[in-house]
């Protein structure tokens, strides 16, 4: 089924053999690219396709379009058939990509739960065309990005969350107690392609990277059952060029603030200005309001605001004012209660599972969150949430004993002195009072350490 005015899906797909036969490529301290020695505010040379396709760029292309694995597209095709595909198409798609003639296939549309309610909508291109993307990204990002603002901080080389979350603790420590913050609607969904092209066409004298970046703007979303819509709007999120894009588009923004001498973080489209007094707030958030507005986007008036900086969040983060008026990070309250519901999810005492695998699986998910909120300090916090995911895994340990005789013998055969493990037996239905008694004598922190539990604290 296809709606009026589509086209229909390319099936061709290509490929080329770019494995490294010489030393292996040194790691890049960058999370996304390699920059460029010097780097200005646009890019007039007219050969950027020609260096899209040089055999060094592609080499590190399909290595990232590897690492980040990533689900197939509409043709079917898996990272792991990516190579080999390649190898008997690659002259092909080489001389489409440098006569400026290359088709990108539709993405496929894929809907993934939002962390406050709701579906996040993505667009998945083609192994491909994620391969042929992270080419141009890389060649793109190593020609522009030095003409970034510094207050961006999202998908960049050398930049990261966590030093958006430190800039913006640092200007509240200034004395900027009020932030602006601006959340835009739907964001991805919303860019429009004539402004966003209008802005890359000043940066980029290379006819066919426009051109190629157009169609993928353009390419249709093939949706559950085979049904084809086109896109006159957004950059879909899936594809590795939408964070550079919406770089592109909202560096105007960056550059009218820092004219005005404002202090400020921006990560892809959450932008948070921190100044002294409600009053320059209303001012300031006025002028984002004009600011988006020019650029045929919209305020989420719901979900913005001026208000104390400790109330709001940045990044999951929030801040506290410790003793001496001194400024510090925690996990915000959104986050926490994130993270909490996640662990019951794992911990669900009715799926059949053994503690190990449980724990496996808190593993996995663990060990990620504890890196990403590692700059909390929020050690006390940390030791609660600690000592109530193991109440929630003695809970478990006891609803999968079942019967209270069952129950008895292992807390016995852990150490558990008789009366107290009779008592605990006595009442074998009530796993979740009973975890939280004497069991911790049987069931202790150094048991749940060799399972390979990870503590947040410490």
């Amino acid at each position: 089924m296809r709606l009026k005015g589509t086209r229909p899906q390319m099936s061709g797909q290509l490929e080329l053999p770019l494995e490294s036969k010489g030393e292996a490529p040194k790691v890049q301290r960058s999370e996304e690219v390699p920059m460029a020695a010097r780097a200005t505010d646009s890019s007039g040379k007219c050969d950027l396709m020609e260096m899209v396709v040089r055999r060094p760029n592609l080499q590190n292309a399909l290595k990232r379009v590897r690492s980040n694995n990533g689900s197939p597209g509409i043709d079917g095709m898996t990272v792991d058939a990516l190579s080999g595909h390649l190898k008997g198409h690659w002259k092909e798609i080489r001389e489409q990509l440098l006569a400026g003639t290359y088709q990108p296939q539709m993405v496929k549309r894929q809907l993934i739960p939002k962390g406050g309610g709701g579906m996040r909508e993505l667009g998945i291109p083609t192994v491909l065309d994620r391969f042929i993307q992270q080419a141009l990204l890389q060649v793109l990002q190593s020609e522009l990005d030095g003409s970034f603002s510094r207050h961006s901080y999202g998908f960049r080389p050398g930049r990261n969350a966590h030093e958006a979350v430190c800039a913006a603790q640092r200007y509240v420590q200034e004395g900027r107690r009020w932030v602006v913050d601006v959340d835009l609607e739907k964001f991805f969904d919303r860019v429009n392609h004539d402004m966003l092209m209008g802005k890359l066409a000043k940066r980029i004298g290379d006819r066919r990277v426009l051109m190629i970046i157009r169609r993928y703007l353009e390419a249709g979303v093939m949706a559950h059952g085979g049904v084809v819509i086109e896109r006159y709007e957004g950059t879909p999120q899936g594809g590795p060029l939408s964070p550079f894009l919406a770089n592109v588009l909202l560096d105007a923004v960056d550059k009218e603030l820092e004219r005005r001498g404002h202090r400020f973080v921006r990560y892809a489209d959450d932008c948070n200005v921190y100044v002294q007094s409600r009053r320059a707030g209303e001012r300031v958030m006025q002028l984002l309001r004009k600011l988006f507005t020019g650029l045929k986007l919209h305020v989420n008036e719901s979900k913005s605001a001026v208000d104390l900086a400790h109330r709001r969040k940045i990044l999951g983060y929030s801040f506290w004012v410790a003793p001496g008026k001194v400024v510090k990070r925690r996990v915000s309250g959104k986050a926490l209660q994130a993270m909490q519901d996640r662990v019951r999810e794992i911990t669900q005492r009715n799926r059949g599972r053994s503690i190990a695998e449980v724990v496996t699986e808190l593993r996995s998910y663990l060990v990620g969150w504890k890196e990403y909120y590692r700059l909390a300090d929020t050690p006390k916090i940390f030791r609660k949430l600690d000592e109530w995911i193991r109440h929630r895994l003695r809970a478990l340990h006891l609803k999968q004993w079942k019967r209270g005789t069952t129950i008895y013998r292992e807390l016995r055969s852990r150490g558990m002195s008789h009366a107290s493990a009779a008592q605990v037996a006595a009442n074998a239905r009530r796993w979740w009072h009973n975890s939280g008694m004497v069991i911790n004598v049987a069931l202790t922190t150094a048991y749940f350490d060799c399972l390979r539990l990870p503590r947040l604290a410490g």
